[in-house]
């Protein structure tokens, strides 16, 4: 994708780096064929806006969809009476760049460009059952953030087929991570598994690991873990099973099958 925030060129040429998002400029997107090359690069025109993270994209017909959050404001102006925290983390704080789950149709037939806000809910860090990488799904998760802070405090289950959502707060000074989903061994449907995440409770100084059935978001975890050691909250993270660890069968402790 091309969008429209980059570096001012003025400033550029000065040897200062600050961003600009020009909102007379277009997004654009590229499609290329999986194994095509550079000379079969279609260019697809839309709204104006900035993405930090997609969640999937996917083919439908003639047309290629592309799920995503939609930055309604990625240059958010300073406040008055703002603190230096404040002015830093506006850039980065999701109810201050309004981000919003938002889907792209690029129709490869007519050339044209459809979009739609699929949420009015301010979420970002999206996540998916990752067997349903590259196909039509129906579910999306993602981290709601503590206003003006770049920190989350709870998740969202975006049902993608009714709008409908689920939510979860962590509670007052708890923070969490980018929450992976984790299939049920055996599942049979695309929420049948589990929403892993690690919080991190400032009014503890402690930190956990949460686990959330993927089709009841709402009624908070069903397994709550508490972690030898305080971590940073809001870092990224993904799933794997221990068949997809080469040394898992290898050893009776965990820690050595990942190589730590």
């Amino acid at each position: 994708n091309d969008l429209p925030l980059f570096w001012d060129p003025d400033l550029l040429a000065q040897g200062h780096h600050l961003p600009r998002f020009y909102r007379n400029l277009p997004s654009r997107f590229g499609i290329i064929p999986r194994r095509g090359d550079t000379s079969q690069i279609r260019w697809f025109e839309a709204e104006p806006t900035y993405v930090l993270h997609f969640v999937n994209a996917y083919e439908d017909g003639d047309e290629i969809v592309l799920d995503g959050f939609f930055q309604g404001d990625p240059e958010p102006a300073a406040r008055p009476g703002e603190d230096r925290w404040a002015k830093a983390f506006r850039y980065l704080a999701l109810d201050r760049m309004q981000a919003r789950l938002h889907r792209w149709r690029f129709n490869l037939r007519t050339g044209a460009t459809t979009e739609q806000q699929l949420s009015d809910s301010i979420t970002e860090f999206g996540m998916m059952n990752g067997a349903y990488t590259g196909l039509g799904y129906r579910y999306a998760y993602a981290a709601t953030g503590e206003p003006g802070r770049f920190l989350f405090n709870g998740l969202t289950r975006h049902d993608l087929q009714t709008g409908t959502e689920e939510h979860y707060a962590f509670g007052e000074g708890v923070y969490g991570s980018e929450t992976a989903m984790a299939p049920r061994v055996g599942s049979t449907g695309e929420d049948d598994g589990y929403l892993v995440t690690l919080t991190t409770d400032m009014t503890q100084d402690a930190s956990f690991c949460l686990v959330f059935d993927a089709a009841r978001v709402g009624d908070g975890p069903v397994c709550t873990l508490r972690l030898p050691e305080r971590i940073s909250s809001g870092t990224h993270s993904t799933w794997a099973s221990g068949a997809e660890l080469r040394r898992w069968h290898e050893t009776d402790d965990p820690a050595s099958a990942i190589a730590l």
